[in-house]
């Protein structure tokens, strides 16, 4: 009784491993395809598969897209950026004995921003030179005694070596009454307050921020797809916020990317004689560059490949076939994209039901709609 039972409960395993593990093997030696497979190829279980049969065509609608001349201009977004920018700082502690110029005044190279007391270091100097003066008799009169043989030589050295430092102590004294006045590096303007009359700097304390405007350095971003596009030499010009249009030229194309927003930054020297352009000015650029041979396609009409790779369906022989392309701008009117055959049959409704091979059934779509 327990052997029989034992028997029947191995018996129902197996066929339930079969029926669920190996089942199209089963089905197969029995004659009949498997049910997924029939239904796949578009028949009903139990009815002999198809293949034969033609596979139904996708509606799809489509337009007929030719190449052009793309606009040469690249766009790129950008600012207005101070040519150079330098915080002068005082070297020796003293304090401001000089009237205070003032945010917005111009200076040319060389000019007085900050005058500092000169306090003892005068008396320091006269004393470094009168140590020199001195130095130097002693170091006449050893090297006398040493022509006639009268002291050894070891003895015109050590005056010698003294004269040494005492113009040394001399020159140190100068460079420290040099650094009582804080000159401008360059022509500019202030973009602060020169440190005010009767304040006391250390070393390093901030006497003036001056800024150069002319050039004034146009700054903007360009993408990935078109930083090739773009050369230092060429003509660039720019929009502000304000409808004023300026000109430049290209004198610095990035060579590593932001890592967030992965453009390349590019500099463009604009003359501003008049200082009439200010730092941090936004501007929409144009940059010259050769004219590419593009496709303007509606941006619904793209998609994504199971890679993820952007592209468009073509319809190709009464077949769907995706094609990657390069985005190269962004308009109204569409997007232009680049990797495309000078005439193609883009397809605008519907990609996103057909894969490669699939028929299609092509409706074309009239110009301008």
């Amino acid at each position: 009784m327990r052997a029989g039972a034992l028997l029947t409960a191995l018996f129902v395993s197996l066929a339930a491993y079969l029926l669920i593990f190996e089942r199209a093997a089963v089905l197969e030696f029995a004659g009949r395809a498997p049910v997924a497979e029939t239904v796949a190829a578009g028949s009903a279980p139990g009815l002999q598969s198809p293949d034969s049969a033609a596979r139904p065509a996708v509606a799809v609608v489509a337009m007929r897209s030719r190449a052009v001349e793309a606009e040469a201009a690249v766009r790129l977004r950008g600012r207005t950026e101070a040519w150079r920018e330098v915080e002068t700082r005082a070297e020796t502690a003293a304090r401001v004995v000089s009237e205070p110029l003032r945010r917005g005044a111009t200076v040319g190279a060389g000019d007085l921003l900050c005058r500092l007391d000169p306090s003892n270091r005068p008396a320091a100097l006269a004393e470094a030179r009168a140590m020199r003066t001195q130095a130097a008799i002693a170091d006449r009169a050893a090297q006398a005694l040493v022509d006639r043989g009268f002291t050894a030589e070891t003895r015109a050295a050590e005056t010698a070596a003294a004269l040494e430092a005492a113009e040394a102590a001399v020159r140190r004294a100068e460079i420290e009454i040099e650094r009582l006045e804080i000159h401008a590096p360059f022509a500019g303007v202030l973009e602060t307050d020169s440190a005010e009359l009767g304040s006391l700097l250390d070393v390093g304390g901030l006497c003036a921020t001056v800024m150069q405007l002319d050039p004034i350095r146009l700054v903007g971003f360009v993408r990935e797809t078109e930083v090739a596009r773009v050369e230092p030499g060429a003509r660039a010009e720019g929009r502000l916020a304000d409808g004023q249009t300026i000109a430049g030229e290209v004198v610095f194309v990035g060579r590593s990317a932001d890592p967030e927003t992965r453009t390349f930054r590019v500099d463009i020297a604009v003359p501003n004689p008049e200082g009439r352009l200010r730092d941090g000015q936004t501007a929409d650029i144009a940059v010259a560059a050769e004219g590419v041979r593009a496709h303007l396609v509606p941006a619904s009409a793209l998609t994504l490949d199971d890679a993820g790779r952007l592209g468009l369906r073509l319809a190709e022989a009464g077949r769907a076939r995706f094609a990657p392309v390069q985005m190269l701008r962004d308009t109204p009117e569409g997007i232009w994209v680049l990797g495309l055959p000078d005439e193609a049959a883009v397809i605008v409704r519907g990609q996103e039901y057909v894969a490669d091979g699939v028929p299609v059934d092509v409706t074309w779509q009239e110009s301008g709609s």
